[in-house]
């Protein structure tokens, strides 16, 4: 063993992490500077096992910056057809990069450790048999990896090593054990597959190519938008993720969700998300080049291979003990309709299990909305929701998407809902076999609370009304003014009214007429826009990513029809009529709940309570009898919503409910309900029974099927008259659907009273 320095003076080493004798001389040079008395060695020239155990070590490392261009340090794509790395410039360049540009390379050094520390670290982290010059060599490189983060910036922050350090430690050879004990073979065969399989899908992160695909890829959307972010919420998360990571949460529209988020985190140096992604966008040559930027390509489906499951959920522990940024889409795959899909838990309950068997880690969860004036990919998607096949992806297929990206689109919009500790939401629905669920609704909630209403989706929400017509645009300047005073009322993140007013309106107008969802008639005295042929799902899709923002509004309005026709089966005493109102309340969202997500009872009627006090403020304090209930539903000239906001969603379960009903008690199949339910829509639509030609949807249908299912219409029980509750079922949606048409007479009984 080495010992001490004559004079007893405890032994120090800068161990040098360099490639090259110029990277040696700076390290060299540096450490003369700062440590005169240590000795300077790489780690090839050093054995841990036979050093004093008070010797310090000293992680140091020589780090090449890229040259300023246009006011930051990045590497280009010049760079890369150059076949030069200007953070790893080859060896026989260095010397003179360096005398021309002395700051281009610098020394950064790592926290300094002495081998008894290191030795102790490593007895409780690493796995039986793990060398200590191994581990010695892992956590000096690693040292020094957070130093030069500290030089280059955390958007540069990356994980490295990553297979080495899960591979290695105590806690990931255990539970391989408890596996291969449970799959009855051998804890070495499972380590190895788990590690082989790891490989698949780790991200490989390196800064040249994070560098590469932001500046390749940027092309397919900065052209195309204006990209918009909260400044003041994206402050508060920078902060926050000095102390822990952050999971972001994206709503799903675009192919290019994650690049316009990557930017807007990466221009206000935040570490780079890792993104786990399906490996159907796995191609060539996009994969190579994502996976070293980060984006984590996974199975869609891995339920039934166990050690692929071990694998992912050790890779997810490792990023939640070293809080690095995580980013995934909830929904699963893009929204078909526009509206937030239902959530997707697998991968979050991986996470709760992380966090489960880390003890003081936890994680902040960042609802994040993505939303778009326009979005090109929507004709494809709206195909799809009307029963078309998806296009699978391929080169040509991406090829073909970046080409149609060249065309400006108006303005991307990035915004956060409330962040919340994930362990915090997990502890609280602890006991709740729905806890997981719940949590993903509350991620759901904040999502649709922060997204933004765009002058693109009122004008959907003006010209998709029950009647399938034309407006002129003064017609749709006043169906937009009382929704610009109820988003200005609620405070709302609206859009700029100016573009839903005067000439700012018919450049919306004439903007989605350029997207071919709007079509313009100019043969008689006045202009007049309509939804242009084929494209009402199209134009719903704009019209839905507002939609939620209306929908308990809706709500009240048809609760109020249901007491002002006596629909509620109560006397009209104070108390007594408010709740049953309330109840008919409660009955609505029942039957929307795979359609919206709605907060707990209490916080949906507090919420209701709120939105009559925007429509009658007294009603606290007067009798509601039923002229009170006529008056206050009168008094909304103008401003009902809910025919427009709630009619294709009854349209479609009625469609679900007929077929069901004509099916007598028989179980009918998910998959054969909505391919019939797409002819009966389109032929209810052609005969004007079903009002809103948007709701033939097999997203719509899909929805209206789960609410069958979970009402136990579909097979029934024993205590579940299939055939009576399927009748009772369409009965339900009749009189929704009564009440939506009740409301478009007083709505044309208001105008006429205007005009």
């Amino acid at each position: 063993m080495a010992g001490r320095k004559a004079g007893g003076q405890v032994p120090a080493i800068v161990l040098a992490e360099v490639r090259t004798s110029c990277e040696r001389e700076a390290v060299a040079e540096w450490a003369a500077a700062t440590h005169p008395e240590a000795t300077l060695r790489t780690l090839g020239e050093v054995d841990p096992d036979g050093l004093d155990p008070d010797t310090s070590l000293i992680p140091a490392r020589a780090v090449w910056l890229p040259p300023v261009r246009r006011g930051e340090r990045r590497v280009s794509m010049a760079d890369v057809l150059a076949l030069s790395n200007p953070r790893r410039p080859m060896a026989f360049r260095q010397s003179a990069i360096r005398n021309r540009a002395p700051d281009r390379l610098r020394v950064v050094a790592g926290e300094a450790a002495t081998v008894d520390d290191l030795r102790t670290r490593h007895a409780s982290a690493s796995a039986e048999g793990e060398s200590f010059a191994s581990y010695v060599a892992l956590q000096a490189s690693l040292s020094a990896e957070r130093a030069e983060r500290q030089l280059v910036g955390d958007r540069y922050k990356v994980p490295r090593l990553v297979a080495e350090q899960i591979g290695s430690s105590a806690r990931f050879r255990t539970n391989a054990a408890k596996l291969a004990a449970e799959l009855g073979r051998p804890a070495a065969a499972v380590v190895a597959e788990a590690t082989d399989k790891m490989s698949t899908f780790v991200a490989t992160q390196s800064r040249l190519m994070d560098d590469v695909f932001s500046s390749t890829f940027r092309a397919l959307y900065e052209r195309t938008w204006t990209v918009s972010a909260d400044l003041d919420t994206l402050g508060k998360l920078r902060t926050l993720n000095k102390t822990h990571g952050l999971i972001f949460l994206p709503s799903h529209r675009s192919y290019v969700d994650t690049l316009v988020l990557s930017e807007i985190l990466r221009s206000h140096d935040f570490p780079p998300n890792l993104v786990l992604g399906g490996n159907n966008l796995a191609l060539w040559p996009l994969a190579p080049i994502a996976r070293r930027a980060g984006v984590i390509f996974i199975r869609r489906r891995f339920g039934g291979d166990p050690v692929y499951k071990f694998a992912m959920r050790s890779y997810l522990s490792f990023i939640v003990e070293k809080r690095f940024n995580l980013e995934w889409y909830i929904e699963g795959g893009r929204s078909r309709t526009g509206k937030l899909r239902p959530p997707k838990l697998g991968l979050l309950s991986y996470v709760v299990d992380a966090l489960a068997n880390l003890e003081n880690a936890d994680m902040m969860v960042v609802p994040t909305s993505i939303v778009y004036d326009q979005l090109h990919e929507i004709g494809a998607i709206a195909r799809e929701s009307a029963g078309g096949t998806k296009k699978p992806e391929s080169v040509t297929w991406l090829l073909k998407y970046a080409k149609a990206q060249r065309t400006y689109m108006g303005e991307a919009r990035v915004r956060f809902g409330e962040p919340f500790s994930l362990r915090e939401a997990i502890d609280k629905v602890a006991d709740d076999p729905a806890g997981l669920e719940k949590v993903a609704f509350t991620v759901m909630d904040e999502i649709n609370a922060a997204t933004p209403i765009s002058a693109t989706s009122l004008a959907g929400f003006a010209l998709l009304g029950a009647g399938d017509r034309a407006y002129t645009v003064a017609e749709i300047e006043t169906i937009l003014a009382p929704l610009l005073d109820y988003i200005d009322a609620r405070g709302l993140p609206g859009p700029d009214p100016s573009l839903c007013r005067g000439l700012g309106l018919q450049t919306t107008l004439r903007e989605l007429e350029t997207a071919k969802v709007l079509q313009r008639f100019t043969g008689g005295p006045d202009t007049v826009w309509s939804i242009a042929p084929n494209s009402h799902a199209i134009a719903a899709y704009y019209r839905n990513g507002a939609l939620h923002h209306f929908v308990d509004r809706a709500i009240v309005e048809v609760a109020l029809l249901a007491a002002l026709d006596g629909d509620l089966g109560h006397d009209h005493e104070h108390e007594t009529m408010l709740a049953a109102a309330q109840e008919e309340a409660l009955r609505i969202r029942d039957l929307l709940k795979f359609e919206f997500f709605f907060p707990t009872k209490t916080e949906f009627l507090h919420r209701l309570g709120g939105e009559v006090d925007l429509i009658a403020p007294e009603w606290r304090t007067v009798t509601p009898s039923a002229e009170w209930f006529h008056n206050t539903l009168l008094s909304t000239s103008g401003a009902l919503f809910a025919r427009r906001t709630l009619q294709p969603f009854f349209d479609a379960q009625l469609v679900v409910a007929q077929l069901l009903v004509s099916g007598g008690a028989a179980a009918l199949g998910k998959e054969q309900v909505i391919a019939d339910g797409l002819g009966l829509g389109r032929q209810l639509a052609l005969q004007g029974v079903v009002r809103s030609q948007d709701s033939v949807s097999t997203e719509l249908y899909d929805a209206a099927y789960r609410l069958a299912e979970n009402r136990r219409l579909i097979s029934g029980g024993d205590d579940v008259d299939v055939v009576s509750a399927r009748t009772a079922w369409l009965a339900e949606v009749e009189q929704m659907r009564d009440r939506l048409a009740r409301i478009a007479a007083i709505e044309v009984a208001q105008e006429e009273a205007l005009s």
